[in-house]
């Protein structure tokens, strides 16, 4: 039974639709719960709670809108209001900021591939945009790491022509660059 056909029980009246919505998500909001207050406990009554909310309220639910994530949002919801309601204090916890220091370097990290994997790709697609001769030049250049007596010799060609036309194709690379990124 998938999330929509669960709610559909449940707003028949039908309570295996929550113990299928409980079986495949009771371990997430758990997680989600726990991190935010620290407390297993705490967390475990929060998601128990937000169940009987949910069970209480599926009537509201739209169906046009995915469960998992208006579920997990009411849990993140319910454990901010917990501790402000216990007005607790989450304690400091070296380890713990440890561990996220490590979680927020190794997402930037990802990030910085994710975006580095888009410029390649960019790149790859303004190089496509260049003559044959000017994507040569620039790959020789960059890709090869030529330098201009190397290519010129392998051109057959004037040392001048291979500055000139390395300053045509990165304008033009440069440019077109610039063009794909004013049009995201």
């Amino acid at each position: 039974m998938n999330d929509m056909q669960a709610i559909r029980c449940l707003k028949r009246g039908d309570i295996s639709g929550l113990e299928t919505l409980v079986e495949r998500y009771q371990v997430r909001a758990g997680r989600v719960a726990s991190l935010i207050t620290h407390d297993e406990r705490l967390a475990e009554d929060i998601v128990q709670e937000s169940f009987v909310r949910l069970y209480r309220s599926i009537h509201r639910f739209d169906e046009a809108r995915p469960f998992e994530p208006y579920f997990l949002r009411s849990v993140v919801n319910a454990a901010v209001n917990a501790l402000k309601r216990e007005s607790r204090q989450v304690p400091y916890d070296p380890i713990d900021a440890a561990e996220l220091e490590n979680l927020m370097a190794y997402a930037a990290h990802v990030e910085d591939q994710a975006e580095f994997a888009q410029l390649k790709q960019e790149i790859w697609n303004a190089l496509h945009k260049l003559s044959a001769r000017e994507r040569a030049a620039i790959v020789q250049r960059y890709y090869l790491e030529m330098s201009e007596k190397e290519m010129a010799l392998a051109l057959d060609v004037a040392p001048g022509t291979v500055k000139w036309l390395l300053n045509v194709a990165r304008t033009k690379l440069r440019l077109l660059l610039n063009s794909e990124r004013s049009a995201e």
